[in-house]
């Protein structure tokens, strides 16, 4: 099973990684992190593939995938 795990405190609400995602799995939250920014979430119950995509466009490397 697959895990996407997001450190929302790295997260600067860029975007770059939630048009990436195959399964449409990623999405912005309206709650904001320390820093004052929207974060992304991972729609909980959505597939996860483990493609990787949506960690590798993250220019904070604030997305971790595990397997």
């Amino acid at each position: 099973m697959v895990m996407v795990r997001i450190d929302k405190e790295l997260c600067k609400g860029c975007e770059l990684c939630i048009p990436f995602c195959p399964y449409n799995s990623l999405n912005m939250s309206r709650n904001l992190n320390e820093y004052g920014l929207p974060t992304v979430y991972f729609k909980e119950g959505h597939p996860c593939s483990g493609c990787r995509h949506c960690a590798v466009m993250c220019p904070e490397a604030a997305i971790e995938i595990l397997e």
